[in-house]
Order: structure tokens, then sequence, then C-alpha cells
């Protein structure tokens, strides 16, 4: 699918929507990650 569509856009055109879809890519890999819980102990305290 991804090589029709590079064969359909234009030479100068290419560049750019390899960079899309290396874009789209990464945000699904991102995406996929789940952040790590912070815990509670590592809140520094404020001291006055």
């Amino acid at each position: 699918m991804a090589v029709s569509m590079a064969l359909a856009v234009s030479n100068r055109l290419q560049p750019i929507a390899a960079a899309f879809l290396c874009l789209m890519a990464m945000q699904l890999v991102v995406a996929s990650c789940t952040p790590e819980p912070t815990p509670y102990a590592a809140r520094t305290t404020i001291l006055r």
C-alpha cells in the first residue's frame, strides 16, 4: 500500500510524503507507550 502511494506522489513531494509517514509511525509508537507512574515519594517537600 505504501509503495502504491509513493508511486502516485510526484517526485518533488516524495520526501515530504516520507516525512509524514515517519511522523505518523512515530505517533503510533509513542501513543502505544504507557507513561511510568510517578511514585509519591519522588515529590519534593518545600522547606521554608
